[in-house]
């Protein structure tokens, strides 16, 4: 079996994956699929997708070179310059050459990760405002999440191939993707916690769609579409669905060059963020009753976005003075730990607590 036909069926092993377990995740097989989702259960869940990426980046570990059916030392040094790879190719060394390539990848594919799960967190930020802005029940927040899950998906499979082949096409792309995400964590930063509002009349997602769809007053139980007085209309629900996918959209513009900032391999781009995707729908279950409690959680994100942007206009000389992927990830671990801490220890969060317990 040739490279191209060892890459296609892992990429299609992989996408079985995601499709199986998410329909197992969201409940499509079971009664209860419109039922709220307790803790218990998404915090079981977001154990099970954390667990699964790291059983993922262990395969990498082992057998990394599946995913591009690489069989040989010349491939790899092909896949080092066209993706800027830094690892010592040795044709005299093959076994230390893929161990090599094993280890760089699976850091990328871990740093990769922690980013997009991290980055995620405002994103469920921006959801849970959705909801609430629109009053919707949270018996139907399973399948909204369902469907915003997938068409993600989607979403950042054109997003990231298409992103890597421009970059590979114009490299001084990077530097804009560096400059944007510089300007994203400063706007992240100076706005802190300002509270945002959603205005749900005119908002341009629901002028848009009243514009172009008959849009019914009301839900109606869990449907997106429905025939009443002869009519196809859509309901409220259909309204909140499109603005998850746009809020997602949005979201992307950050998170994935930020990871091409890690990696210039669209696959280990494309597998962690995937991977953080799947996750997001327990991850909201989990952390909705307690986001309040993160009040500082935006100002480490807000770094993490600046650092990353300025890394990749100074990749050449942090990897010249040592400062290689390791590094990147202990300090995008310690920012986001401090910045919980943070959270924690703070007055107002202490005060809650007290309230609460009171």
């Amino acid at each position: 079996m040739d490279a191209a036909s060892t890459q296609t069926l892992f990429f299609v092993a992989f996408l079985i994956f995601v499709v199986a377990v998410l329909l197992i995740d969201l409940g499509i097989f079971s009664k209860g699929y419109d039922k709220p989702v307790g803790f218990k259960e998404s915090l079981g869940w977001t154990a099970i997708w954390v667990s699964c990426a790291l059983l993922f980046s262990m395969l990498l570990y082992i057998k990394g070179e599946w995913i591009h059916g690489f069989e040989n030392t010349d491939q790899l040094k092909e896949y080092s310059q066209q993706y800027k790879q830094r690892f010592e190719v040795d044709a005299a060394d093959p076994e230390g050459s893929f161990a090599r390539f094993r280890s760089l990848i699976t850091l990328q594919f871990l740093t990769g990760y922690f980013i997009e799960y991290s980055l995620s967190v405002d994103n469920l930020f921006v959801i849970l405002l959705i909801f609430s802005s629109f009053s919707v029940p949270d018996k139907y927040y399973k399948r909204i999440l369902l469907w915003g899950v997938l068409g993600a998906i989607i979403f950042r499979f054109v997003f990231i191939f298409a992103g890597a082949a421009l970059i590979e096409q114009f490299h001084w792309l990077l530097y804009v993707f560096g400059g944007f995400l510089v300007y994203s964590g400063l706007s992240l930063f100076f706005s802190g916690n300002k509270e945002e509002k959603i205005d749900t009349q005119n908002h341009p997602i629901v002028r848009l769609t009243g514009k172009y769809f008959n849009v019914y007053p009301r839900f109606v139980r869990y449907h997106f579409i429905l025939r009443k007085h002869g009519k196809t209309m859509v309901t409220p629900l259909f309204v909140v669905l499109l603005m998850v996918e746009f809020s997602d959209l949005i979201f992307a513009v950050d998170s994935v060059p930020a990871i091409f900032g890690v990696t210039k391999d669209p696959h280990i781009v494309f597998f962690s963020n995937i991977f953080a995707i799947m996750g997001l729908r327990s991850l909201f279950f989990m952390l909705s009753g307690i986001m309040h409690l993160f009040s500082y959680l935006k100002y480490g994100l807000a770094v993490i976005l600046v650092f990353i942007g300025t890394k990749m206009f100074f990749e050449h000389w942090l990897e010249s003075v040592g400062f290689n992927h390791v590094w990147s990830l202990l300090f995008i671990v310690l920012v986001l730990a401090g910045s919980m801490l943070a959270s924690t220890l703070a007055p107002e969060a202490r005060e809650r607590r007290r309230q609460q317990a009171g």
